[in-house]
């Protein structure tokens, strides 16, 4: 469904999901702590349910402690494409006839694998490919005609749903969408038999969409390719290196067993958390949960985790893609996850001295300069569960070299090494991350989201107020400290579009 379109929109992202605990007192603590409940089935599935009865409404969030980063080598874009699949409805929503429908999307996975085997077979035979591709789009043809179209996001419009969407990051994938709070039973329904009983329906159509997205936002996308590019240089080991949209040739080779295989190791009760804000009864929803995820499988069952450490960077990485559009440089230093206790005090610089027009580096290089028409920075790319970046955007002014503004980026840096942040500039970064999270929690969605993740992440959903005291005890000699540990040369990460040479 939604993947990020832009840098901007991807990094501040990420910046706020890091920053998620910087916006609330104990004092909140101590109101929320009244209006939620949690409980976790028997089966390991983990509900909180945040009660706000302002409207009579609801929004249910599904986060599934599942990303790019999890994904198996060889399947790339395989957690894109399985969120996909909880669109295309169940067992009783989009099918005229599920039994046959079934029949008929094993079959075409069987002639699909077929064609694969002897696609990557060292001497294909063109005869064989031709007519095992003619057999599978016979059988996509014929699973098209047992498919209705959008009966499943039409039943939650025609019930008063809103917002109704997903996301896959490296880190994780969710799922949304609001509801009258009356309705609820209804998306107990629908979400239980979504991830319980998954279909594959319209497998291969979907992956040819996911693919499209690649085309639109990487290959056609100066600032998508950069990106995809910047990670595999930035990780030569850990999975943050690969793309979330998978790689072509990934994409090509995934098939529903894969898919399958991939939903029986992380679509698993013990790695998804559901939470619930809104008019609702936290006893009813306790029953609800009971009846519809009591019987979900895999009791017991733990997600594989990462294993693979990203190793120590021993020099300076740089590299350039040429092109026609405008230039642009990423400049990435590898950092740490968001359980280190450096963490807090990394993303309070990357605020401090690129958030707004007041923030050092747009003061200088983009104002008195005129240097860049661009130039931020951000702590936990592109995600904040393992070892991330600390990454700085810079878009140079029409007749600016590259080089001119990156070394300007040095000198900057090299200043705050040597103490330049003022108590003022600390405290205005605090103030400034506060007023974005409280709009986050203001309304059902962001509480919903909020709190699942950082459950998700951090085992308790109250370090979403917990962790000010962690940003209120960075002190500036930490950010002197951070600046000088993290931002050296020995860990940097360089890459730019260039035009290309005519």
């Amino acid at each position: 469904m939604r993947l990020y379109k832009s840098i901007r929109v991807l990094l501040c992202s990420v910046l706020l999901s890091g920053m998620i605990g910087y916006q609330a007192s104990a004092q909140n603590l101590a109101e929320f702590e009244k209006k939620v409940t949690e409980f976790t089935l028997d089966n390991g599935l983990h509900f909180i349910i945040i009660e706000r009865h302002e409207a009579p409404v609801a929004s249910f969030y599904t986060h599934v402690n599942v990303g790019g980063a999890d994904e198996p080598v060889g399947n790339t874009g395989i957690a894109h494409i399985f969120e996909h699949m909880a669109f295309k409805g169940t067992k009783y929503i989009g099918t005229t006839n599920w039994d046959e429908e079934k029949k008929v999307i094993a079959e075409m996975d069987e002639t699909y694998k077929a064609w694969l085997q002897e696609k990557f077979s060292s001497n294909p035979d063109e005869n064989i490919l031709s007519e095992k591709w003619a057999k599978f789009e016979e059988l996509q043809e014929k699973a098209k005609t047992f498919v209705v179209n959008n009966e499943f996001s039409e039943i939650i419009q025609n019930n008063g749903g809103t917002g109704l969407n997903a996301s896959t990051g490296s880190d994780l994938t969710n799922y949304y969408y609001s509801l009258p709070s009356n309705k609820a039973e209804l998306w107990f329904n629908l979400e239980a038999d979504r991830f319980k009983n998954p279909t594959y329906r319209e497998f291969y159509v979907e992956k040819e969409v996911v693919r499209e997205e690649r085309r639109m936002r990487t290959e056609s996308n100066p600032i998508g390719r950069l990106i995809e590019e910047f990670v595999a240089v930035a990780y030569t080991a850990h999975p943050y290196g690969r793309p979330v949209v998978g790689w072509n040739s990934d994409i090509t080779a995934t098939t529903i067993e894969d898919a399958r295989d991939f939903y029986d190791k992380y679509y698993v009760p013990s790695n998804i958390t559901i939470a619930i804000a809104g008019d609702v009864d936290p006893k009813r929803m306790k029953k609800l949960a009971e009846e519809y995820f009591g019987d979900f499988r895999g009791k017991g069952k733990v997600a594989p985790p990462v294993t693979t450490v990203e190793p120590t960077q021993r020099g300076e990485r740089r590299f350039t893609i040429e092109g026609n559009s405008q230039p642009i440089m990423l400049i990435g230093y590898h950092g740490v996850s968001d359980s280190h206790e450096d963490f807090e005090a990394l993303s309070l610089l990357g605020n401090i001295i690129s958030s707004g027009r007041t923030s050092v580096l747009y003061q200088k290089l983009v104002e008195e300069e005129k240097l860049a028409l661009q130039v931020a920075a951000f702590n936990g790319f592109p995600g904040t569960r393992f070892g991330s970046l600390f990454l700085t955007l810079a878009v140079p002014n029409q007749g600016v070299e590259l080089d001119t503004l990156e070394q300007r980026i040095y000198d900057e840096i090299e200043i705050v090494k040597n103490g330049s942040i003022t108590q003022e500039e600390l405290d205005r970064a605090r103030t400034n991350i506060r007023a974005g999270i409280i709009r986050g929690l203001a309304n059902n969605t962001g509480l919903a989201l909020n709190f699942a993740s950082t459950y998700m992440t951090k085992g308790d959903w109250r370090d979403v107020f917990l962790q000010l005291e962690r940003y209120n005890a960075v002190t500036l000699d930490d950010l002197q400290r951070v600046a000088n540990k993290y931002l050296i040369k020995q860990t940097r990460t360089v890459g730019a579009t260039v035009k290309a040479d005519s």
